[in-house]
């Protein structure tokens, strides 16, 4: 199997004023220039500036630059040898489970989780769940459902990487039950990865 795959396409985009404000606000506290009584707060005149210019530069990319830049396409090869699908899953296995343990370590957000996915003490009731949508929020173990979900996955192909997973058990008193319950965690974490394919983003 010989696989290559180039980066997405990239346009530019002018972030002068995007870049100076998060460097004096940070990235969520942007201050709101809006009517106080008879009053109107003033924008900084730095900040206009660079807003104005930041939109005048991004229209002259469009128009230019940006008209070839977006007809380009990601360029993927992919040559798959007849032996790769001899034991597809393994062949799989170890192309996944880095991309995997990467996407954890980047990713800047998490989907929607189904409660009966994950354990019972990191399940929000509908009512909780309601109550911070209504704020715009997200429940306090949003984010570790899905940690849990991610190491679930990553935990089932890493025992599918190793062929010998089965040498934790001790073979003189076979333990059937634990091998069993080892096979169902990694059915599991094989079903989520799929439940769950679509939201493998960063």
């Amino acid at each position: 199997m010989k696989i290559k795959i180039s980066n997405y396409p990239n346009r530019l985009i002018c972030n002068i004023h995007s870049n100076h404000m998060n460097k004096k606000y940070g990235y969520v506290d942007w201050p709101e220039y809006k009517q106080k009584g008879l009053r109107v707060k003033a924008q900084p005149f730095a900040e206009v500036w660079r807003e104005k210019a930041e939109d005048i530069i991004q229209l002259i990319y469009n128009y230019t630059i940006n008209l070839f830049l977006d007809r380009r396409v990601q360029k993927i090869k992919i040559h798959i040898d007849r032996w790769d699908t001899w034991s597809m899953d393994h062949t799989l296995a170890p192309i996944i489970l880095p991309m995997l343990v990467q996407l954890k370590e980047t990713k800047h957000g998490a989907p929607m989780v189904d409660m009966k996915d994950v354990p019972k003490e990191l399940r929000a009731t509908k009512a909780q769940q309601n109550k911070y949508a209504k704020g715009g929020d997200v429940d306090p173990k949003h984010f570790e459902r899905w940690d849990w979900i991610m190491d679930e996955m990553i935990w089932a192909f890493e025992q599918k990487c190793r062929d010998n997973w089965m040498e934790d058990y001790d073979y003189n008193k076979w333990d059937s039950e634990g091998v069993k319950s080892h096979q169902d965690r990694m059915a599991n974490g094989f079903r989520l990865f799929g439940t769950y394919f679509e939201n493998l983003w960063d």
